[in-house]
């Protein structure tokens, strides 16, 4: 259920272009979206339809090239790359889909960088990079670095990354496609419990039709395109 109506994430008229003349690649076409605060919105739709550049246009780490994108009232485009690195460290959790560990890092170090990033002192950094492992079930594999861990449980590690430093929108990018559908489920209940809430929003770019029903809405993207906003995924279907 959606908690609140406030908007979290505005887009309108939203174009994206890679390359230039005939090489040119459009990437979005015009996208208008809304993503209310206290709701879970995926994104579905075949591979290259713009749905992985249409999430970092919303988190700030790519810019535009027509229309505007906000976030909890900030247009990111217009901030300055210092303003700009520091609001997605205030206000975005991003979970790639390639995870981006730091290879010599453990698994509590890498949840701990938004942290570090910030200031927090290392030890009360890695102590709540451990409290985190712990919600998202590998909290004994903290010493381990990512070569030690599988998949999966890099998978988490990189979830955990996302969610430590208590953000306000969490962006993520396929978070359950090397995980089984039990743990997938944990994953995105725990997802739910701390990102979906008032002043909160939770957007996940996913082909993994096991977690739909997590979704408060499922917008279908085609051809850099939204085609439609559904609040269920038999709707999908129709």
């Amino acid at each position: 259920m959606i908690t609140a109506v406030d908007e979290a994430v505005v887009c309108r008229g939203v174009t994206k272009t890679y390359g230039a003349g005939p090489d040119a690649v459009p990437a979005l076409r015009g996208i208008d979206l809304e993503v209310k605060s206290g709701e879970l919105m995926m994104l579905v739709g075949p591979s290259g339809c713009g749905k992985t550049t249409l999430i970092s246009v919303i988190a700030g780490i790519l810019d535009q090239d027509e229309g505007t994108c906000s976030v909890f009232g900030e247009d990111v485009k217009q901030l300055s790359p210092r303003a700009k690195t520091a609001f997605r460290g205030r206000t975005v959790g991003f979970v790639f889909q390639a995870f981006n560990l730091l290879p010599a890092l453990n698994a509590a170090e890498n949840v701990a960088v938004p942290l570090l990033i910030q200031g927090v002192p290392r030890k009360e950094a890695v102590a709540r990079g451990r409290d985190v492992l712990e919600r998202v079930g590998i909290g004994n594999r903290w010493r381990s670095l990512p070569s030690q861990l599988s998949g999966g449980q890099q998978q988490r590690v990189a979830i955990g990354r996302a969610l430590v430093h208590d953000p306000k929108l969490i962006v993520c990018d396929e978070p359950t496609s090397s995980l089984d559908q039990e743990t997938g489920h944990k994953v995105m209940e725990i997802l739910r419990a701390v990102a979906v809430g008032p002043g909160r929003s939770l957007v996940i770019v996913t082909h993994d039709a096991r977690v739909f029903e997590f979704a408060d809405r499922i917008a279908k993207m085609n051809d850099g395109r939204i085609e439609r906003v559904v609040s269920s995924p038999k709707d999908l279907r129709s």
